[in-house]
């Protein structure tokens, strides 16, 4: 009975919730702060929807699944609920929008809910003999629900991960070849648009992408330089910008800071890459002791067995 009430319960607050949710907010639909609110919201959406639609890391992206995903979130932004900050700067990193990743969470965590619901329930009846489900494939359901949420959240911070590490690397190189182009005599935007054009690799295409943006909206290259290191959370990137604003403001010589910060970057680049080979090499020394206990095992169990035996 217990387990009847506390289900229901979870049930009960879940609808409540959606509703919450669909519900527009309070205050009326006549008042003139909600409406000033609501065009605000769908402006924003046009202007959102109208980016990644330009945005060639979007392009390939299911249009259906974004659109309910961003409409989910714009319906939950409305209610004070955002996704985390570190998943949204994750998402950026690997080209993924919000919406799409929120419509991915929402079918993985359905067919989660669905697969152990109906596995559980179909093992419980061949083992009981009924039909029924019962309290307990609801509960792995809602299990199998939650491990879908957090499945591609994982997957996503694990690859923006790798994709970080990538970046910092392809930061280091560019900061060496906008040094060299300072020291040709080149001012700071050339030196920057020549040092992003060396290579197409995706991390170096992304960087140029954002200079060409700013020079067509006419923004400041280290100001796009800085808006992207805040968007992907690449910290390297906002002290380049800074570097490059002492640059503008007060003729500051940064062509041997520039260096410096490449230097110290492939530094901490190569303790990173050797603290991982450790890890690794610890992690292949455990095996092999694992596999030579087993060998042990396999020799030592007929003359144990036999003496037992006997």
């Amino acid at each position: 009975m217990t387990a009847i009430l506390a289900a229901g319960a979870v049930c009960g607050l879940g609808l409540y919730l959606a509703l919450r949710l669909l519900v527009g907010p309070a205050g009326g639909p006549g008042s003139a702060a909600v409406a000033l609110a609501e065009l605000d919201t769908a402006r924003a959406r046009v202007r959102r929807e109208a980016a990644q639609a330009a945005d060639g890391a979007h392009a390939g992206e299911p249009v259906r699944l974004r659109r309910i995903g961003t409409e989910i979130l714009d319906a939950a932004a409305d209610r004070g609920l955002h996704l985390p900050r570190d998943l949204v700067r994750d998402l950026a990193l690997i080209g993924r929008s919000p919406g799409l990743h929120l419509a991915h969470c929402l079918i993985a965590a359905l067919a989660g809910f669905a697969v152990l619901l109906l596995g559980t329930a179909g093992i419980g009846s061949v083992a009981l003999g009924s039909t029924g489900i019962g309290i307990t494939p609801i509960w792995a359901g809602l299990t199998g629900a939650l491990a879908g949420v957090l499945v591609p959240t994982l997957l996503v911070r694990s690859r923006a991960t790798e994709r970080r590490r990538d970046m910092r690397h392809v930061v280091g190189s560019f900061l060496d070849l906008v040094a060299m182009n300072l020291a040709g005599g080149r001012g700071v935007p050339e030196a920057l648009q020549s040092a992003a054009s060396i290579s197409d690799s995706w991390a170096m295409v992304r960087i140029r992408d954002v200079l060409e943006t700013a020079r067509l909206h006419g923004m400041t290259a280290w100001a796009a330089l800085g808006g992207l290191g805040e968007q992907t959370g690449i910290d390297e990137l906002r002290d380049l910008a800074a570097a490059l604003a002492l640059v503008a403001d007060d003729g500051a010589k940064v062509r041997e800071s520039l260096a410096a910060r490449a230097m110290s970057l492939r530094r901490r680049e190569l303790s990173d890459a050797e603290g991982r080979a450790q890890a690794r090499s610890q992690s292949m020394l455990v095996a092999q002791l694992l596999l030579a206990l087993g060998f042990l095992v396999f020799l030592v169990y007929p003359a144990v067995a036999r003496i037992v035996s006997s």
